[in-house]
């Protein structure tokens, strides 16, 4: 069992904000996004991406409609800096996209980043020091003071340089890594000095970015350090305010959710939420959880699988199965219930109406995704599913009691196969029980008469293999059928009868009808099914089907034998 001995982990110190705002509010509108995943993804990578690989990723990003795009830590590595200099000198910059770059409060590291985004039409250049008391004292040794200066003199220096090149529009953002850790007087103190120093105005505004560089407490802490900023900041209408929460808690899209009502304009992240440790926070979480909301997001995700494709060979990181929204069994139920209330969801489902299936809080065609693998079969599943797939794949529109009955052999064969079984090879199973005529009665031809009021048939079946021509007379073709077979011997009385279109064209041509029969026989109730373009060959071939269906729970072969 996990014990805390000896105070070893503490909790997080709640905000002093008695009048917090951000519960009683809403979202209503995106927030300005900001992909990392070329930084902080690629930074964190088993196997950093090649140039090939940042480049395929940034015109995706680019694709999906992403403004800010942080393509780069310059001073870090060559390969960095290279790319960089490659996206500007080969103009591979949309004119609406303007590109960012990531340097420590050092000024070597500022001038070569400085010197890696020369030329560009626009660039954020993104300046950080850690700021908490635990990197002050454990990582720098630096006094409250000392970090502060460390700030202030690196956007001096920003501002110098950039001053120095007035064909590019500069954009400053700076950070206080460590941000929910830091003390927010001091937080407060070190980002209020930076935009003094580099004079920002309501034209020329201040990116101000609070990062959860480690998730270290709930999201609603996170929402009132954010809230306690934006309502304390000097010069607030000059700053755009930003996060970056990391997803240490498993909690950072709940925590920039919060932060957005607290008061922030802008969310950095990655795609799929990659990022160091357990990652940045999930921008197509965030985004898509907006949008089932009725706010549209301003990101394109309605290819969603070429997205995640492209993603997972960038950085050769798989995207889970159950991952919100675009895993690849997200929209998928195996669950008896679930398939059933998904069936009548879809059923019901008005093409110009709000969405309201059940089980499914988003319509996975908004993402690109087929209504294929809705619905799939194992042990667990029940009579919704079979009927959804046979209807969806097949065109077979099953009666309830034919679902229930059909499911009973999907369930047995699963039990006994294990598994998952899919669309074909659940059509294999219904053909094979009541279509394939491999049991003793098979259908071969009729000729229909008229005897004064009545209808008359004369059919035509191999009875174990041995032609017989029988004769019936009744109210219809269906009741002369059944008469004709009791001639034979076989007595049935028949319950039910359905008849459905399975594959009407635009002139009818290529139609097919589906003809269910329900048959009492031998003190039990079975189905038939027949499928033929001609409804009263469909019709005599489903009785056939649920006489055979009879016969596997109780022989009729020696009836049928003394008939002959």
């Amino acid at each position: 069992m996990l014990q805390n001995p000896s105070g070893k982990y503490r909790p997080f110190a709640p905000v002093k904000l008695t009048d917090r705002q951000w519960p009683n509010r809403v979202i209503t509108a995106p927030p300005i996004w900001m992909s990392t995943d070329l930084r902080d993804g690629n930074q964190s990578l088993f196997e950093p991406m090649d140039v090939e690989k940042k480049m395929r990723m940034f015109k995706m990003l680019c694709q999906i409609g992403l403004k800010e795009i942080e393509v780069a830590f310059p001073s870090a590595s060559q390969t960095d800096f290279d790319f960089v200099r490659t996206l500007i000198e080969g103009k591979h910059i949309p004119d609406d996209v303007t590109i960012e770059v990531l340097t420590q409060a050092r000024e070597p590291l500022i001038r070569r980043t400085i010197e890696s985004v020369t030329g560009a039409r626009r660039a954020i250049v993104h300046v950080y020091n850690a700021t908490s008391q635990q990197f002050r004292d454990v990582v720098f040794g630096m006094s409250k003071e000392e970090c502060k200066a460390m700030a202030v003199n690196a956007v001096k220096l920003i501002k110098e340089l950039t001053s120095a090149r007035p064909e590019t529009e500069w954009v400053l953002q700076y950070s206080p890594e460590t941000f929910t850790a830091t003390e927010l007087d001091f937080a407060l103190e070190v980002v209020n000095a930076v935009t003094e120093t580099w004079g920002a105005t309501p034209s020329n505004k201040v990116i101000i970015n609070l990062p959860a560089s480690v998730e270290v407490a709930t999201p609603n802490i996170f929402a009132d350090q954010v809230e306690w900023m934006h309502r304390n900041l000097a010069r607030r209408d000059s700053i755009i305010l930003s996060l970056h929460p990391h997803n240490d808690r498993g909690t950072a899209v709940a925590a920039a959710e919060l932060g957005m009502m607290a008061g922030a304009d802008r969310v950095e992240g990655c795609l799929f939420g990659n990022g160091e440790r357990t990652g940045n926070v999930d921008l197509v979480t965030l985004a898509l959880n907006l949008y089932t909301q009725g706010i549209s997001p301003g990101l394109d995700f309605s290819d969603m699988n070429t997205i995640a494709r492209t993603a997972e060979h960038c950085t050769q990181l798989p995207i889970h199965p159950r991952h919100p929204w675009v895993g690849d069994l997200v929209y998928t139920a195996f669950s008896g219930s679930h398939q059933d209330a998904i069936k009548k969801g879809f059923a019901q489902q008005k093409p110009d109406a709000l969405w309201n299936v059940p089980y499914m809080p988003m319509d996975p065609a908004d993402v690109g995704r087929s209504y294929d693998s809705v619905i799939r079969i194992n042990s667990q599943s029940g009579k919704g599913g079979v009927a959804f797939l046979l209807e969806n794949e097949y065109g077979i529109v099953m009666p309830r009691r034919l679902q229930v009955e059909f499911s009973r052999v999907v369930q047995q064969y699963t039990d006994t196969h294990g598994g998952e079984i899919n669309a074909a090879a659940i059509w294999q199973l219904f053909s094979a029980t009541y279509l394939e005529p491999t049991m003793p009665v098979r259908y071969r031809e009729h000729h229909l008469f008229e005897q004064g009021k009545l209808q008359g048939i004369r059919l035509s079946v191999d009875i174990d293999g041995t032609p017989h021509l029988l004769t019936g007379e009744g109210n219809g073709p269906i009741d002369a059928a059944v008469h004709a077979l009791r001639s034979a011997g076989i007595h049935m009385q028949v319950r039910s009868y359905e008849e459905r279109s399975m594959t009407p064209s635009a002139d009818g041509a290529d139609a097919r009808a589906c003809a269910f029969v329900e048959i009492a026989a031998q003190g039990k109730e079975f189905y038939g099914v027949g499928i033929d373009s001609n409804i009263v060959t469909a019709s005599l071939k489903a009785i056939i089907s649920s006489v055979n269906r009879a016969d596997q729970e109780h022989p009729i072969r020696e009836v049928l034998q003394a008939a002959g």
